[in-house]
């Protein structure tokens, strides 16, 4: 059976420890950034560091189009503000700022794509059976401790799972379905962080603040979820420890 696979890289704690589970489970993975406007380079430089560290081919996409069509976001424009210094218990409560107009279904439909491309490439060069090959798309959503956003929840993906197949060759001719993982969507960022150390994932070098500066800010939802989740695992975060060892510009 060939395992091909996309995992969707953002250089964060979240979609890093996902690749590597990917990749401890045998899946011939691809990583896929998307380079779509956001505020800052910081998490495309990690990204790209995340791959080579792991050894995945990486493919960086460019969609500056993202920027002007998705522009109702903190992530894409100045206009609106990051949000900072929340309680973390209220970050779920409603769809913050930090959402980008239906950001995950561009970015799964763009990775089924790659990865449809891949398995007709095996089936229709006849390399492999239909029934030899299974197709899977890496996602790093979070149900427990996520933002709030909409395109993070169990629901969404069942839908989007089911338009993949029905709108694809490799699904309606070959009955391939292409299949959305989500391997840390039931766990906390505590258990994230553990899952992440215990697959070896390079922590060290993730980024996950919305701010690009030297170092993170502290105090956006994301640094404050990431924050919890190192503090209940019981360990320092090895991106903090790096920093001060190293300096800011590492």
């Amino acid at each position: 059976m060939r395992r091909l696979g996309v995992v969707l890289l953002s250089g964060g704690l979240d979609s890093t420890t996902v690749a590597a589970r990917a990749r401890a489970d045998g899946i011939e993975v691809v990583a896929l950034t998307f380079d779509y406007g956001q505020r800052h380079r910081r998490e495309l430089e990690s990204a790209g560091r995340v791959a080579a560290l792991m050894g995945l081919r990486h493919e960086v996409v460019g969609l500056p189009a993202m920027h002007r069509l998705s522009w109702y976001s903190a992530l894409t424009t100045g206009v609106i503000e990051v949000p900072r210094g929340r309680p973390v218990a209220d970050l779920g409560a409603d769809v913050p700022s930090t959402y980008v107009p239906l950001r995950n279904t561009v970015f799964l439909t763009l990775a089924a794509a790659l990865l449809e491309s891949r398995v007709l490439g095996l089936i229709e060069g006849h390399e492999v059976e239909a029934g030899d090959v299974s197709a899977a798309i890496f996602i790093a959503a979070n149900a427990v401790d996520y933002s709030g956003y909409p395109d993070c929840r169990p629901e969404y993906f069942a839908a989007m799972r089911k338009a993949l197949f029905e709108g694809s060759k490799m699904g309606r001719q070959y009955g391939v379905p292409i299949l959305i993982e989500t391997p840390v969507l039931h766990l906390s960022k505590a258990g994230i962080v553990r899952l992440g150390l215990e697959l070896g994932a390079p922590l060290e070098h993730t980024w996950s603040c919305y701010e690009g500066g030297p170092v993170p800010c502290g105090d956006c939802d994301s640094c404050l979820l990431r924050a919890r989740g190192f503090a209940e695992a019981g360990v320092e975060d090895p991106l903090l420890a790096r920093l001060r060892r190293e300096g800011p510009s590492a």
